[in-house]
């Protein structure tokens, strides 16, 4: 199908981006990737008066070290992740996750920030962006804040981006030296969203679990943190016990939809071997 008609709008600046935005109020949206927005464009489930495209904003791209931080404009691309050392040294888990996200075509175009911004529970990055603590940057008519990412997702596709905000960078502390890492991911075929995923971060001393953070991807309206399944392993030496106590934490605290990848049950038993396989992975790694 055809998108119905709308006002094509380039900003140069956030600045200007904020005020077409705050401007045009409800019959605008921001435009990044583009995976998400036209295709419901040409099924006519959106129909914005207005788009806002962020491609000419310059400052809302690249990827730099802060100190002890990474800080990643929202308009990377998944491809420019890829690309980068920094990246590849101080947050591989990100580099692992960006290669499993649809497929190169996709990766070439989509952003991070789209990636984040939508609010899609099935999109890879948000739950590893909980595991990693960080923090994004959002820009508005009341200026900038922050918030950490444990805190953005309030439901399927509703953040806490306010009216005329955008998502400008996302800042993520510098993985440990040593740290074990993990995302392991069910799908259908290539391309696909995930069925389960889990992300792990983790570190060790004198071969126990020192410290760990285990995120999920699609089980839930929003990405989870399980809390209580990273609590299970620490201190642990990652025995059978160990794992089982921990999957059976994270499968307490999904709640999938049944859908054309499974019925809840399989989803939540899946998800379940998903945080096994992560944390067994990210142990191995560890170092």
């Amino acid at each position: 199908m055809i998108p119905g008609p709308f006002s094509y709008h380039r900003p140069a600046s956030v600045a200007d981006a904020v005020n077409l935005l705050s401007t045009l109020g409800d019959e605008a949206r921001p435009l990044a990737g583009g995976h998400s927005l036209v295709p419901m464009m040409k099924l006519r489930l959106a129909t914005p008066d207005h788009l806002v495209d962020l491609h000419g904003i310059a400052g809302l791209k690249g990827i730099r070290r802060d100190g002890s931080k990474i800080v990643i404009g929202a308009m990377t691309t998944q491809h420019e992740l890829l690309a980068s050392d920094e990246i590849a040294h101080s947050l591989p888990i990100l580099h692992e996750t960006a290669l499993l996200i649809a497929d190169p075509q996709v990766r070439y175009r989509g952003t991070i920030g789209g990636n984040l911004a939508n609010g899609d529970p099935g999109n890879d990055l948000p739950a590893l962006m909980l595991v990693l603590g960080a923090f994004y940057r959002l820009e508005g008519p009341g200026g900038g804040r922050d918030i950490a990412a444990s805190e953005f997702y309030q439901g399927a596709y509703f953040t806490a981006l306010e009216p005329g905000e955008i998502l400008t960078s996302i800042s993520i502390p510098a993985a440990a030296a040593g740290h074990g890492y993990a995302y392991e991911k069910l799908k259908r075929k290539v391309g696909d969203y995930a069925t389960a995923a889990a992300a792990v971060v983790l570190t060790m001393a004198g071969g126990k679990i020192a410290t760990c953070a285990i995120g999920l991807t699609n089980l839930h309206e929003t990405p989870l943190l399980a809390t209580d399944a990273a609590n299970a392993v620490i201190g642990s030496s990652l025995d059978d016990a160990s794992l089982r106590k921990a999957a059976a934490a994270a499968v307490a605290i999904m709640s999938p939809a049944a859908d054309a990848r499974g019925p809840v049950e399989y989803r939540k038993h899946v998800g379940g071997i998903m945080v096994t396989r992560a944390l067994t992975r990210a142990a191995a790694r560890a170092s």
